[in-house]
């Protein structure tokens, strides 16, 4: 009889603790802030995603151009509902840090994290389904914010569009994730704590002021965020930055929301970055090079070499 009393009391227990810690979780508020620009493809995917992981509210800024797609087209349940809010910046040239400061401002007090990830980023969790269980550990209790790493995907040798979701088009992680070219500050997206009147200065590091944590709670400088076998097991970011090679292409043609360059000598860049993270060959480089009339005799020259070899 004793055994049988002991064990429903730890089975009280547990399910006492369980319910407390749930109140907990869902007393913590999360928000995400993000921009998006001919994204209608993508858009569900990306807000079912944070919804199943547990986000309050989505903030997204619309920098489509004044005639172009509306994002009603695709998430109108979503929009109707008030989990996603639509703010109008059409047409506005790089307003990146204008938007993610305005998000700031407006919902600093409202929110215990503001998430400022694009919408080609996905967070990935490796311990946690819920992001407010991963943001609850005892060990962010000094972090302002939470600074991940980026992820690349390739593009999965895909030419085209098709109409499968990202995570089934392009599951292959880039394998040259070590290049130096990727580290750094431009490889890391941050998680900011609310009730703090610091105002963003950066896309990716937010703030130097601001105390940073990585993944596992771990105080580090911005420069000192670094990429290591570790934070790729467990806790980062899915990015899936180019896709096709007619998404990066389109890609290509919208520009730079973050600094407003939609010039030659940007898109060479981006192209680099792209033949960076995925496979190099003639049928991609010949369908840019058509859609774009960007000279790309250099990256020819490069897969010659490669033959070669």
């Amino acid at each position: 009889m004793t055994k049988i009393f002991i064990i429903l009391f730890f089975i009280f227990y547990y399910i006492r603790l369980n319910i407390i810690y749930k109140k907990i979780i869902n007393n913590i508020k999360v928000c995400l802030c993000t921009i998006g620009k001919k994204e209608n493809l993508y858009a569900k995917e990306y807000v079912d995603f944070y919804k199943n992981k547990g986000v309050d509210k989505i903030f997204i800024y619309d920098n489509n151009d004044e005639n172009d797609e509306r994002f009603d087209m695709v998430i109108k349940d979503y929009i109707d509902s008030g989990f996603v809010e639509i703010i109008d910046i059409r047409g506005v040239i790089a307003p990146q840090i204008y938007a993610m400061e305005d998000c700031r401002i407006n919902n600093y007090k409202k929110f215990d994290w503001l998430i400022f990830y694009d919408m080609d980023e996905f967070i990935f969790l490796r311990k946690f389904h819920n992001i407010k269980q991963f943001l609850n550990q005892r060990m962010f209790k000094k972090c302002q914010r939470i600074q991940l790493n980026w992820f690349f995907h390739t593009d999965n040798n895909l030419i085209y569009y098709d109409n499968r979701t990202l995570q089934e088009r392009f599951p292959e992680k880039e394998k040259k994730w070590k290049n130096q070219k990727f580290g750094g500050i431009e490889g890391i997206k941050s998680i900011l704590r609310g009730n703090i009147n610091i105002p963003i200065k950066n896309p990716h590091y937010l703030n130097p002021e601001l105390i940073s944590c990585d993944g596992f709670g771990r105080i580090k400088e911005v420069l000192g965020i670094e990429t290591n076998d570790s934070d790729h097991y467990y806790n980062y970011i899915d990015h899936y930055w180019g896709k096709s090679t007619e998404e990066f292409t389109e890609k290509i043609k919208k520009g730079s929301v973050a600094i407003g360059i939609n010039n030659t000598k940007h898109a060479l860049y981006r192209v680099r970055v792209y033949f960076a993270v995925c496979d190099l060959n003639i049928d991609k480089i010949n369908y840019i090079e058509n859609k774009t009339n960007l000279d790309l005799t250099e990256f020819k020259i490069k897969l010659k070499d490669i033959s070669n070899n």
